[in-house]
């Protein structure tokens, strides 16, 4: 049984992948906090304080409870254009919450037989599910970062007590800084953009769909 927030087609908006026409598939659910915000500054996460994203139940668009890996692909395979400019392979990006929390191998299974490419947005702190995947990591102040190898890293900074030098050494083929979004966003991209300018190992990541109004 998979829980699900929501499915929607869209382009994905940050990142490496960023304008790359994508489905995204949010599960429910996340193991630094609730997202309740009652609870807003609770849990083992930093992120609690600031998290911006809805991830408690299933009521979302597309949103549900699927009982089986072929249900779920299913669901998400039926929101792409297949066929309309000789694509051959679709793009779903695993979100959340946190979805290696659900994300299993018997689902990278079934999204690749209907040829679908997977992306999964991690916290980092889960055992990463084997299969074919393309591995974004995004540390939380406070939670152990399990996840030390992927392709990209994106830290979402400033962090209280997160340094991006304590990630640099690590084996990841790209290095994010995204601007923390909230009332203080515009001085956050200044001061990322600063970094990156000083440090030019990490790129700026920003929330383009926020910036153009699309989920």
């Amino acid at each position: 049984m998979y829980s699900v927030k929501e499915i929607y087609y869209t382009v994905q908006g940050e990142g490496n992948h960023a304008g790359r026409p994508a489905v995204f598939l949010r599960f429910t659910g996340c193991n630094l906090w609730s997202g309740r915000e009652k609870d807003r500054g609770k849990g083992p996460g930093g992120c609690s304080q600031w998290c911006d994203t809805n991830f408690v139940g299933v009521d979302g668009v597309g949103g549900g409870r699927f009982v089986s890996p072929h249900a779920l692909a299913g669901a998400v395979g039926r929101l792409w254009p297949m066929g309309t400019d000789g694509c051959t392979r679709g793009f779903v990006v695993c979100t959340g919450g946190e979805p290696l929390l659900q994300l299993d191998s018997s689902l990278l299974e079934a999204f690749e037989a209907i040829g679908f490419d997977v992306a999964a947005e991690t916290n980092g702190t889960q055992k990463v599910t084997r299969g074919r995947l393309w591995l974004t990591v995004s540390p939380k102040a406070n939670a152990p970062l399990r996840i030390t190898t992927g392709n990209e890293l994106k830290l979402v900074y400033p962090q209280d007590g997160m340094d991006p030098a304590e990630f640099s050494s690590l084996e990841f083929d790209h290095f994010f800084l995204q601007p923390m979004d909230g009332p203080q966003r515009v001085a956050n991209t200044k001061r990322a953009l600063d970094y990156c300018l000083s440090h030019p190992q990490w790129r700026l990541s920003l929330q383009t769909h926020k910036f153009i109004g699309i989920p």
